[in-house]
């Protein structure tokens, strides 16, 4: 019996010691604690595409995670050193409102990894940023709207004219445009980012100005385009099971390869201030091209080839989509 409980504490012992001297491997052994702040609900789609992320890594019994919608900015701070308080390891959200605020936050608790939506750049030593960089599908969406246009008329209606949705607009400009020069835009942004009766109201009137597609960037385009029997292009996430006879196609964001990696350098004891932007490109799985779906056999065959064609070769870094953060200009009203 003392040979087997000397063991046992041995064990022990040794065990202790090498957590003690490696905080990488103690972490690895333990549910991460993740909490998010988001200033809309989760419902709204681009914090709904990181909200979901994170789901599927506590489904995955890898992460503890907490969250909390709809925060107004003057309570942004607050909630986030709350979160740090509370010994959460990794804090996401986004900051856009909040930018000096977050980033003290982050001065104050080094030691806690921050991954914030965020404009500028990152802040050493633990403050890292993303974007949805998905203009590459915001591409190939615009060249399925230039393909189905019968007016020649696009609507857009967008929440602020901000880079992360500038730069999508126009890239899908850009997309229609390669498949139909004739196109014209009509661009209103309606500065919320959630509030869809007004951005139906937006879409009623460019429909009516002679739009028979919507760029659907916020809620309620699609509404209005379902009612009025015109078509909508989505964006962030796929709403074509809610509207089978609008939403054409999808630009989607992947959240997941910017949620897994930082997770990981976290549990790795590696996590450090970067820019993970370009984890939600194509070819790092980041975003794509929602099937067609219901519209499958509704969109022209030689315009399916070209949109597919034109996918290979993102795909392959013989074609790059021009990143254009300038706001995006109408060229009907």
């Amino acid at each position: 019996m003392t040979t087997r409980r000397q063991w046992i504490h041995g064990s022990v012992a040794l065990a202790a010691a090498l957590a003690a001297g490696s905080p990488g491997l103690a972490l690895a052994q333990a549910k991460l604690k993740v909490a998010a702040v988001y200033t809309v609900p989760f419902e709204q789609q681009w914090v709904g595409r990181i909200h979901k992320a994170l789901k599927a890594a506590e489904a995955r019994g890898e992460i503890e995670y907490k969250a909390t919608e709809n925060v107004a900015n003057a309570d942004y701070e607050r909630v986030m050193r709350e979160y740090a308080q509370a010994g959460n390891q990794l804090i996401l959200g986004e900051v856009f409102g909040v930018e000096k605020a977050a980033r003290q936050v982050a001065k104050d608790f080094p030691k806690t990894a921050f991954l914030m939506g965020s404009s500028l750049k990152p802040q050493a030593p633990n403050f890292s940023v993303f974007d949805n960089y998905i203009q590459e599908p915001a591409y190939l969406s615009g060249m399925i709207a230039g393909g189905m246009t019968k007016s020649n008329k696009i609507g857009m209606v967008g929440g602020f004219p901000i880079p992360e949705v500038n730069r999508l607009m126009n890239a899908f400009m850009a997309g229609a445009r390669e498949v139909n020069p004739k196109v014209e835009f009509s661009v209103t942004f309606i500065n919320s980012w959630f509030d869809p009766p007004k951005a139906k109201e937006a879409a009623f009137a460019m429909i009516d100005k002679g739009a028979d597609i919507m760029y659907a960037e916020r809620f309620g385009v699609s509404d209005a385009a379902k009612e009025r029997g015109k078509l909508a292009i989505g964006n962030v996430i796929d709403t074509q099971a809610q509207y089978p006879d609008t939403v054409v196609a999808s630009a989607l964001w992947n959240m997941e390869p910017s949620v897994d990696r930082a997770i990981k350098l976290v549990k790795e004891g590696k996590f450090t201030a970067e820019d993970y932007g370009p984890y939600s490109m194509m070819k790092h799985k980041g975003s794509e091209l929602a099937p067609l779906g219901t519209f499958e056999k509704k969109v022209p065959a030689d315009l399916v080839a070209k949109v597919k064609a034109r996918e290979a070769d993102i795909r392959a870094g013989k074609f790059t989509v021009k990143v254009d953060d300038g706001q995006p200009k109408a060229s009907f009203k």
